[in-house]
């Protein structure tokens, strides 16, 4: 393959730009408190809970409705939503509590979660596949663009900017 000069000079610049970047000096310690986190404290759970169902239930709508499901789908529509919702009890973990564990007791609630974590994405993931074999061509189709579009962090809801299905793969190791 021939590269231009232009295109070598191109990326040149971007390699160089690249390297200043990352020979910039971190900050010395990140703020305890940033805007993020006093962001985070400002939003009641409740609301963003209520929030993100109805924006998941809009999302699960349009699906729905795009697919054009027969009426005989619809038994495999109802258990397939029933198996994206999110827990009913879930709550994020308390940080205060992780800090006062001792490092191996950390590491023990942290794998718990990380199970617990796996279990419902492997309830997703079943749900999923036995939803898809119930589509038709065309349906699988529709189905598999619609959510290329959101199974990755890299997807985007058109409408918020954010990824979404909540079936994010992460890379093992990094």
């Amino acid at each position: 393959m021939k590269h231009s000069p232009k295109q070598l000079i191109a990326a040149a610049a971007l390699a160089a730009l690249g390297l200043v970047a990352a020979a910039q000096t971190p900050p010395s310690q990140p703020p305890v408190n940033g805007p993020r986190q006093e962001r985070m404290e400002r939003h009641d759970p409740a609301q963003m809970r209520q929030f993100m169902q109805a924006r998941v239930a809009k999302r699960m709508s349009k699906l729905k409705d795009t697919l054009q499901l027969a009426p005989a789908q619809e038994g495999a529509w109802t258990a397939f939503t029933a198996a994206m919702q999110p827990p009913a009890n879930w709550t994020r973990p308390d940080r205060a509590e992780f800090e006062r564990l001792a490092t191996p007791e950390r590491i023990d609630r942290m794998q718990a979660l990380r199970t617990e974590r796996m279990a419902r994405m492997d309830k997703r993931a079943e749900a999923t596949k036995a939803f898809y074999a119930s589509l038709n061509p065309v349906q699988k189709r529709v189905f598999d663009l619609e959510t290329a579009r959101r199974g990755h962090r890299g997807g985007e809801d058109h409408e918020s900017g954010r990824g979404g299905w909540g079936m994010h793969h992460r890379h093992q190791g990094s």
